[in-house]
């Protein structure tokens, strides 16, 4: 579904509407002239008797077209002399309405921490959502307008605190201007938004919207993980890796742009970050679109520190995303999700209006190409914890130790053909030797090959034994890295000293590099060089460290238990007569090379 402007300035409205004007303006010009030659002029009033003015026409078509283009659209006004108040809440959420503009002005979610982890998480942005826009607010193309829609005050339904389930409305009028904001809550993360604009007699496109990201965007890297998704159920879209129907689509800050419109139909849309997303669910797909929101904003490097009058390398220039969608034809009805990417919770949120596809949120959590193994692992993960140990960093050491035995086979493998190529490394390069002076476009150089692949086949070596055990292993840890990137329970989430497993950690990092050095020490490498293996053992390792270090906690912790597994591993494989006899063979080709 490609980009659009506006829809209500159509290609080509401006020049009509300018035909208009002109053609209007000559036919003034004409009958004035045509009037003053043939028509009688009027009658002359007495001096001494003032004028009186004619009674209002009864019917409003006495009234000329012109005139009647000029009566204001409303008569009726309707808005509050101060600003108010007033507070929803429940279980989950705790929400602050101000009747300025009817949008909130927090929105804190009970059960999750900021990342200060002193107290709970407001998904309002402050600092973005004074620039660019309170949640809930509405959205106009005409900045004009959409600056009247959101510090107008309404009069609100309701004062004060209320307890779901309940429900508010905001109303406001003047002169040309009728908005009516409705919200009901219950006792979920769901809420029922109605909403509609009447300016100049007409009903206006006015979406609802959510402007200015989430509270736990603190850092460059919190911003960047953004994006705005939206699900399409009749997309015929294929996902990279696994051949199915992709319904979800999502877009990265590179793809979108400020006030762009994205028709539908899509049975949900909206803007999200790591952890906590705020959806749209329309209730009419076919007429919804979203109005997609990009804005600039300079921010401090660290949390906490002022950006205002901060140096250049103390602060950052971020994209700061937001998402409005609505019903293009009318008054705009709708259900919006406001809270975690949590997978339980977003299973829970029926979607009807999706006949293709899971009828429900599931699709906002992006589990990557590798989803067809993330959400299983992940759906384990959640399992060891509720019922084995309540822990998420113990039960990701528990499901480490288990992938890795299960992986046992293929480790053994990889080991067994490595250390026969190396056996038969001297034969090869004897054979290698014999047809060196052959070029490769030679005829008789095939003959190396057919002795190379008899000597394989005579000592049961397969050339590709030690890199298809990594190519099968290498989706797990692909998948494990997505599963934990996403994972919300992962965020603040202890273990020994580690105080979120969701955030960077220089120990296990650290610990990692070591194992991998060991790792390396351990494991004879076929056909490589000492002095090759002498700097893999130490450049590779440092490389990893270097990847991992800003990584999730999690991640490492799983990836180092997994060398230190490999290394008890390798150690009884070194035991066995192959391994014995590959490390005396490397040995000798040591001394060689020392003399």
């Amino acid at each position: 579904m490609a980009d659009y402007q506006n829809p209500q300035q159509e290609p080509g409205s401006e020049r009509r509407l300018l035909v208009v004007i002109l053609i209007t303006f000559v036919v003034l010009i004409l009958s004035q002239t045509v009037l003053k030659k043939y028509m009688p002029p009027p009658a002359a009033q007495p001096e001494n008797h003032p004028v009186q003015a004619e009674p209002a026409a009864a019917s409003p078509s006495a009234a000329p077209a012109s005139t009647a283009a000029r009566l204001p659209s409303n008569t009726v006004t309707k808005q509050a002399s101060t600003e108010t108040e007033t507070v929803i809440e429940n279980d989950l959420y705790k929400i602050t309405f101000t009747n300025r503009g009817a949008q909130v002005k927090s929105w804190i979610l009970k059960k999750f921490d900021n990342d200060a982890q002193n107290g709970p998480l407001d998904l309002v942005n402050a600092a973005a959502a004074q620039k660019f826009g309170y949640p809930l607010s509405l959205f106009a193309y005409d900045e004009a307008l959409r600056n009247r829609l959101t510090s107008a005050l309404y009069v609100a339904s309701n004062e004060g605190n209320l307890t779901a389930p309940a429900t508010i409305t905001f109303e406001y009028a003047d002169q040309d201007l009728v908005v009516r904001k409705t919200f009901h809550f219950d006792h979920t993360y769901v809420l029922n938004v109605e909403t509609s604009v009447i300016y100049k007699g007409a009903e206006i496109f006015a979406p609802p919207a959510w402007p200015a990201g989430f509270g736990d965007e603190l850092t460059p890297a919190s911003y960047a993980a953004s994006g705005i998704d939206y699900h399409n159920d009749a997309s015929t879209e294929r996902s990279g890796y696994i051949f199915f129907p992709n319904y979800v689509t999502r877009l990265g800050v590179k793809a979108i742009s400020g006030g762009n419109t994205i028709k539908g139909p899509f049975e949900w849309a909206g803007t999200g970050d790591q952890y906590f997303t705020a959806i749209f669910i329309p209730d009419d797909p076919g007429a919804s679109a979203m109005v997609t929101l990009h804005n600039p904003m300079e921010i401090a490097q660290k949390p906490g520190l002022n950006p205002i009058g901060a140096g250049s390398k103390d602060t950052a220039n971020i994209d700061l995303l937001g998402a409005a969608v609505g019903n293009l034809r009318g008054p705009t009805t709708e259900r919006m999700y406001v809270g975690p990417k949590e997978l339980a919770v977003l299973d829970a949120v029926p979607v009807p209006t999706i006949k293709n596809d899971s009828p429900d949120l599931r699709g906002i959590v992006n589990f990557g190409w590798w989803g067809i193994l993330s959400r299983p692992l992940f759906l384990w993960l959640k399992w060891t914890y509720n019922h084995i140990v309540h822990n998420w960093g113990w039960a990701i050491v528990i499901q480490t130790f288990i992938i890795t035995i299960l992986l046992l086979p293929l480790r053994i493998t990889q080991m067994k053909s490595m250390l026969k190529m190396q056996r038969i490394q001297p034969q090869i390069k004897n054979i290698q030797e014999k047809y060196k002076k052959y070029s490769l476009r030679d005829p008789r150089k095939a003959a190396m090959n057919e002795e190379i692949s008899a000597l394989y086949k005579k000592e049961g070596v397969n050339p590709a034994g030690g890199c298809l055990p990594l190519l099968i292993q290498f989706p797990f840890l692909i998948a494990y890295y997505r599963m934990l990137g996403v994972a919300l329970e992962l965020r603040h989430a202890h273990w020994l000293w580690i105080t979120d497993l969701s955030a960077a950690d220089w120990v296990l990092p650290l610990l990692m590099v070591v194992s991998m050095i060991v790792m390396q020490r351990m494991t004879p490498q076929a056909g490589m060089d000492p002095a090759q293996q002498k700097m893999m053992t130490i450049m590779m390792p440092l490389f990893m460290g270097f990847i991992f270090f800003k990584l999730a906690a999690g991640l490492n912790l799983y990836y180092t238990e997994s060398n230190l597994i490999s290394i008890a591993q390798q150690a009884v494989m070194n035991r066995t007569k192959l391994g014995r006899e590959m490390r005396e063979m490397m040995e000798k080709r040591a001394r060689k090379k020392e003399k």
